[in-house]
């Protein structure tokens, strides 16, 4: 698992620096860090559901 971060983490770098422009930056940061803020908001969703039963 510590294996794939580092991976993805150099590959995010290298797609920032090779970027055309701050929108494509942008782009690629909201695409590397949405996902992972849904499953967060999925999960509490999830644990305030099943607190309330």
């Amino acid at each position: 698992m510590y294996f794939l971060s580092i991976v993805q983490q150099a590959n995010i770098e290298q797609k920032i620096k090779d970027a055309p422009d701050g929108g494509y930056e942008i782009g690629i940061l909201i695409g590397t860090y949405l996902p992972f803020a849904v499953l967060v908001v999925i999960a509490y969703i999830m644990y305030h559901k099943a607190k309330k039963k």
